[in-house]
């Protein structure tokens, strides 16, 4: 009985104390990104998936900062992983369908437009603007 009050009171002080870590190693990630403290950002983004590996938000962080440092094969890791983990993340997929635009491949480009289309709330004009750049640049 003793045995199970420790094991209580130890889950209750070190579970808000984890909880508490895996947020602040986020949003001190976004604070640095915001501070265009790419390389500081960037390890705080990887820390927060250390304690929450499933961090969509966390991949998708990494993914613009890849971007900035023109890294584009870890900018495109990224986004496939946020899209594993969520389908249905817009920018993901929107960001993914531009990066394979820029790359040439029109089709995978046009594929993911054509997903983000279906599902879009926010990123229905973006998508709308993309299928035009798509066709346009595949007549070339």
């Amino acid at each position: 009985m003793i045995n199970n009050i420790f094991k209580l009171i130890f889950i209750l002080l070190i579970l808000p104390n984890f909880l508490w870590a895996r947020s602040e190693f986020f949003q001190e990630g976004i604070n640095l990104y915001e501070k265009k403290k790419y390389e500081d950002a960037k390890f705080k983004f990887e820390q927060d998936i250390i304690f929450n590996p499933k961090s969509e938000l966390s991949y998708l962080y990494l993914s613009k900062i890849f971007k900035k440092l023109e890294k584009k094969d870890l900018e495109e890791q990224n986004l496939n992983t946020v899209i594993l983990l969520n389908p249905n993340n817009e920018e993901a997929i929107y960001y993914l369908a531009k990066l394979k635009l820029n790359a040439s491949d029109y089709v995978k480009s046009q594929d993911l437009n054509m997903k983000l289309k279906k599902i879009c709330k926010k990123f229905c004009t973006q998508s709308d603007k993309l299928k035009i750049e798509i066709e346009n640049l595949s007549k070339k």
